[in-house]
Protein backbone atom coordinates (compact mmCIF):
# COMPACT_ATOMS: atom_id res chain seq x y z
CA UNK A 1 0.00 0.00 0.00
CA UNK A 2 0.97 3.90 -0.52
CA UNK A 3 -0.01 5.63 2.06
CA UNK A 4 -0.34 9.45 1.52
CA UNK A 5 0.48 12.36 3.38
CA UNK A 6 -2.53 13.36 5.75
CA UNK A 7 -1.42 16.51 6.54
CA UNK A 8 0.55 18.25 3.84
CA UNK A 9 -0.29 21.62 3.41
CA UNK A 10 -1.35 21.93 7.09
CA UNK A 11 1.37 20.95 9.44
CA UNK A 12 3.52 21.53 6.35
CA UNK A 13 4.20 23.27 3.40
CA UNK A 14 2.42 20.88 0.74
CA UNK A 15 4.43 22.02 -2.44
CA UNK A 16 7.65 19.57 -2.47
CA UNK A 17 10.41 22.59 -3.56
CA UNK A 18 8.56 24.67 -0.17
CA UNK A 19 8.63 22.25 1.73
CA UNK A 20 12.38 21.44 1.02
CA UNK A 21 13.22 24.65 1.54
CA UNK A 22 11.06 25.37 5.11
CA UNK A 23 12.77 22.29 6.34
CA UNK A 24 16.27 23.48 5.30
CA UNK A 25 15.84 26.40 7.55
CA UNK A 26 15.91 24.22 10.43
CA UNK A 27 18.77 22.39 9.81
CA UNK A 28 21.69 23.25 11.77
CA UNK A 29 24.66 23.24 9.41
CA UNK A 30 28.34 21.79 10.40
CA UNK A 31 26.42 20.29 13.78
CA UNK A 32 28.34 17.39 15.07
CA UNK A 33 26.50 13.82 14.43
CA UNK A 34 26.16 11.09 16.86
CA UNK A 35 25.55 7.43 16.53
CA UNK A 36 22.33 6.93 18.81
CA UNK A 37 20.26 4.32 19.59
CA UNK A 38 17.23 6.36 19.65
CA UNK A 39 15.77 9.83 19.35
CA UNK A 40 12.55 11.89 21.12
CA UNK A 41 11.35 14.53 18.67
CA UNK A 42 8.34 16.57 18.35
CA UNK A 43 5.56 16.83 16.03
CA UNK A 44 3.87 20.11 15.89
CA UNK A 45 3.23 21.90 12.85
CA UNK A 46 6.79 22.87 11.36
CA UNK A 47 6.09 26.51 12.60
CA UNK A 48 6.26 25.78 15.65
CA UNK A 49 8.43 22.80 16.29
CA UNK A 50 10.31 22.70 13.24
CA UNK A 51 13.60 24.10 15.04
CA UNK A 52 13.49 21.07 17.22
CA UNK A 53 13.07 18.21 15.26
CA UNK A 54 15.75 20.08 13.30
CA UNK A 55 18.04 20.36 15.79
CA UNK A 56 17.73 16.66 16.71
CA UNK A 57 17.97 15.51 13.02
CA UNK A 58 20.81 17.70 12.43
CA UNK A 59 22.66 15.92 15.19
CA UNK A 60 22.52 12.37 14.39
CA UNK A 61 24.54 9.83 11.68
CA UNK A 62 21.44 8.55 9.50
CA UNK A 63 20.65 4.92 9.71
CA UNK A 64 19.44 2.74 7.36
CA UNK A 65 16.30 2.09 8.82
CA UNK A 66 14.34 4.61 10.85
CA UNK A 67 11.57 2.76 13.42
CA UNK A 68 9.50 5.44 14.42
CA UNK A 69 7.00 5.00 17.06
CA UNK A 70 4.19 7.72 17.27
CA UNK A 71 1.16 8.05 19.65
CA UNK A 72 -2.62 7.39 17.82
CA UNK A 73 -4.53 10.68 18.66
CA UNK A 74 -7.35 9.81 16.13
CA UNK A 75 -8.57 6.50 18.24
CA UNK A 76 -8.78 4.33 15.35
CA UNK A 77 -7.45 1.31 15.04
CA UNK A 78 -5.40 -1.37 16.81
CA UNK A 79 -4.04 -0.59 20.39
CA UNK A 80 -0.45 -1.31 18.87
CA UNK A 81 -0.23 -1.02 15.24
CA UNK A 82 2.53 -1.31 12.44
CA UNK A 83 2.70 -1.45 8.76
CA UNK A 84 5.22 -3.67 7.70
CA UNK A 85 4.94 -3.15 3.61
CA UNK A 86 3.86 -0.69 0.97
CA UNK A 87 5.43 3.00 1.53
CA UNK A 88 4.98 6.46 2.85
CA UNK A 89 5.00 9.70 0.72
CA UNK A 90 5.04 13.22 1.55
CA UNK A 91 5.70 15.65 -1.02
CA UNK A 92 9.23 15.61 -1.60
CA UNK A 93 10.10 11.69 -0.93
CA UNK A 94 8.97 8.25 -0.61
CA UNK A 95 9.94 6.38 1.97
CA UNK A 96 9.92 2.17 1.82
CA UNK A 97 8.91 0.43 4.48
CA UNK A 98 11.69 -2.29 5.91
CA UNK A 99 9.55 -5.42 5.63
CA UNK A 100 11.67 -7.86 6.85
CA UNK A 101 12.38 -6.02 10.08
CA UNK A 102 8.83 -4.87 10.59
CA UNK A 103 7.85 -8.75 10.17
CA UNK A 104 9.76 -9.93 12.74
CA UNK A 105 8.56 -7.30 15.27
CA UNK A 106 4.99 -8.26 14.85
CA UNK A 107 6.07 -11.66 15.18
CA UNK A 108 7.54 -11.40 18.47
CA UNK A 109 4.73 -9.21 20.05
CA UNK A 110 2.11 -10.57 21.70
CA UNK A 111 0.70 -6.68 21.63
CA UNK A 112 1.69 -5.45 17.93
CA UNK A 113 -1.07 -5.56 15.47
CA UNK A 114 -0.67 -4.80 11.82
CA UNK A 115 -3.29 -2.06 10.85
CA UNK A 116 -3.28 0.45 8.32
CA UNK A 117 -6.46 2.04 9.03
CA UNK A 118 -4.69 3.23 12.11
CA UNK A 119 -1.86 5.28 10.01
CA UNK A 120 -4.14 6.87 6.92
CA UNK A 121 -5.07 9.96 9.26
CA UNK A 122 -2.13 9.95 12.30
CA UNK A 123 0.08 12.74 11.87
CA UNK A 124 2.79 11.78 14.11
CA UNK A 125 4.98 9.87 12.20
CA UNK A 126 4.29 11.90 9.53
CA UNK A 127 5.66 15.19 10.37
CA UNK A 128 9.55 13.57 11.03
CA UNK A 129 9.34 12.30 7.39
CA UNK A 130 9.97 16.20 6.10
CA UNK A 131 13.66 16.41 8.22
CA UNK A 132 14.39 12.69 7.18
CA UNK A 133 14.25 13.43 3.54
CA UNK A 134 16.76 16.67 3.66
CA UNK A 135 19.18 13.76 4.68
CA UNK A 136 18.45 10.69 3.11
CA UNK A 137 15.62 9.74 0.79
CA UNK A 138 17.00 5.95 1.09
CA UNK A 139 16.13 5.26 4.42
CA UNK A 140 13.72 2.79 5.27
CA UNK A 141 11.15 3.31 7.70
CA UNK A 142 9.08 0.97 10.38
CA UNK A 143 5.72 2.87 11.33
CA UNK A 144 4.45 2.08 14.51
CA UNK A 145 1.86 4.10 16.50
CA UNK A 146 0.64 3.28 19.98
CA UNK A 147 -3.33 4.19 21.46
CA UNK A 148 -3.13 2.00 24.61
CA UNK A 149 -0.15 0.53 26.60
CA UNK A 150 0.38 -0.06 30.55
CA UNK A 151 4.05 0.14 31.73
CA UNK A 152 4.59 -3.67 31.40
CA UNK A 153 3.15 -4.23 27.90
CA UNK A 154 5.83 -1.05 26.46
CA UNK A 155 8.44 -2.83 28.55
CA UNK A 156 7.60 -6.55 26.43
CA UNK A 157 7.25 -3.84 23.32
CA UNK A 158 10.15 -2.50 23.78
CA UNK A 159 12.26 -5.65 24.39
CA UNK A 160 10.62 -7.41 21.49
CA UNK A 161 11.98 -4.49 19.22
CA UNK A 162 15.52 -4.55 20.54
CA UNK A 163 15.64 -8.05 19.88
CA UNK A 164 14.65 -7.52 16.34
CA UNK A 165 17.48 -4.81 16.17
CA UNK A 166 20.11 -6.94 17.26
CA UNK A 167 18.81 -9.69 14.39
CA UNK A 168 19.76 -7.30 11.57
CA UNK A 169 23.56 -6.40 10.55
CA UNK A 170 22.46 -2.78 9.94
CA UNK A 171 22.17 0.54 11.75
CA UNK A 172 18.62 1.07 13.29
CA UNK A 173 17.74 4.42 15.00
CA UNK A 174 14.39 4.33 17.39
CA UNK A 175 12.50 7.70 17.24
CA UNK A 176 9.65 8.65 19.50
CA UNK A 177 7.79 11.02 18.35
CA UNK A 178 6.07 13.35 21.20
CA UNK A 179 5.24 16.87 21.76
CA UNK A 180 5.47 18.22 25.99
CA UNK A 181 2.61 19.95 27.81
CA UNK A 182 -0.37 20.84 25.99
CA UNK A 183 -1.94 24.23 26.62
CA UNK A 184 -1.03 25.05 29.88
CA UNK A 185 1.34 28.58 30.69
CA UNK A 186 4.77 28.63 29.49
CA UNK A 187 6.00 28.63 33.20
CA UNK A 188 3.93 25.61 34.00
CA UNK A 189 4.85 23.80 30.70
CA UNK A 190 8.49 24.10 31.83
CA UNK A 191 7.93 22.97 34.79
CA UNK A 192 6.39 20.21 34.09
CA UNK A 193 8.23 18.90 31.22
CA UNK A 194 11.25 19.54 33.26
CA UNK A 195 10.25 16.12 35.40
CA UNK A 196 9.70 14.41 32.05
CA UNK A 197 12.78 15.31 30.86
CA UNK A 198 14.94 14.31 34.17
CA UNK A 199 13.36 10.71 33.94
CA UNK A 200 14.81 10.61 30.17
CA UNK A 201 17.79 11.67 30.88
CA UNK A 202 18.54 9.50 33.64
CA UNK A 203 17.07 6.50 30.93
CA UNK A 204 14.11 6.11 33.48
CA UNK A 205 10.91 4.33 31.30
CA UNK A 206 9.46 3.52 34.17
CA UNK A 207 10.39 6.90 36.11
CA UNK A 208 9.33 8.85 33.25
CA UNK A 209 5.71 6.58 32.68
CA UNK A 210 4.66 7.38 36.27
CA UNK A 211 5.18 10.59 37.01
CA UNK A 212 3.55 11.51 33.54
CA UNK A 213 0.62 9.46 35.27
CA UNK A 214 1.33 10.90 38.82
CA UNK A 215 0.95 14.58 37.52
CA UNK A 216 -0.82 14.36 35.17
CA UNK A 217 1.04 15.37 32.14
CA UNK A 218 -0.38 16.09 28.83
CA UNK A 219 2.75 14.56 26.47
CA UNK A 220 1.15 12.95 24.11
CA UNK A 221 3.85 10.46 22.87
CA UNK A 222 4.22 8.95 27.00
CA UNK A 223 4.08 5.47 25.47
CA UNK A 224 6.21 5.72 22.57
CA UNK A 225 8.71 7.55 24.82
CA UNK A 226 8.56 4.73 27.33
CA UNK A 227 8.81 1.93 24.67
CA UNK A 228 11.77 3.47 23.01
CA UNK A 229 13.84 3.89 26.63
CA UNK A 230 12.83 0.04 26.98
CA UNK A 231 14.41 -0.57 23.28
CA UNK A 232 17.42 1.66 23.88
CA UNK A 233 18.77 0.02 27.44
CA UNK A 234 18.08 -3.39 26.32
CA UNK A 235 20.22 -2.08 23.43
CA UNK A 236 22.93 -0.85 25.59
CA UNK A 237 22.61 2.62 26.13
CA UNK A 238 24.63 4.95 28.28
CA UNK A 239 23.58 8.11 27.90
CA UNK A 240 21.25 10.80 27.08
CA UNK A 241 21.30 14.23 26.30
CA UNK A 242 18.73 17.46 25.43
CA UNK A 243 19.44 19.29 22.46
CA UNK A 244 16.98 21.69 22.41
CA UNK A 245 13.29 22.17 24.43
CA UNK A 246 10.88 25.37 23.42
CA UNK A 247 7.57 26.11 23.22
CA UNK A 248 4.85 27.04 20.74
CA UNK A 249 5.11 30.15 23.03
CA UNK A 250 8.25 31.54 21.47
CA UNK A 251 6.89 31.62 18.04
CA UNK A 252 3.18 32.88 18.48
CA UNK A 253 3.64 35.30 21.47
CA UNK A 254 1.18 33.62 23.77
CA UNK A 255 3.03 32.50 26.79
CA UNK A 256 -0.53 31.58 28.58
CA UNK A 257 -1.40 29.06 26.62
CA UNK A 258 1.69 26.94 25.42
CA UNK A 259 2.44 23.33 24.07
CA UNK A 260 6.44 22.57 24.99
CA UNK A 261 8.72 20.45 22.38
CA UNK A 262 11.56 18.57 23.74
CA UNK A 263 14.57 17.14 21.45
CA UNK A 264 16.55 14.59 22.82
CA UNK A 265 19.70 11.53 21.44
CA UNK A 266 20.13 8.62 23.47
CA UNK A 267 23.61 6.87 22.73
Amino acid sequence: MKRSPAVAGQFYYGNAQRLKGQVKQYIIEGAAKKKVIGILSPHAGLVYSGHVAGAVYSSIQFPETFIFLGPNHSGVGSMVSIMTSGEWEIPSAAFHIDEGLGKDIVQRSHYIAEDIQSHIHEHSIEVQLPFVSHFSDRVKIVPINIMRASLEECKEIGDNIAQAIKEVDYYVVIVASSDMSHYVSDAFAKRLDGLVINEILDLNPEGLYNIVRKERISMCGLLPATIMLHAAKRLGAKEARLIKYATSGDVSGDYEHVVGYAGVIIE
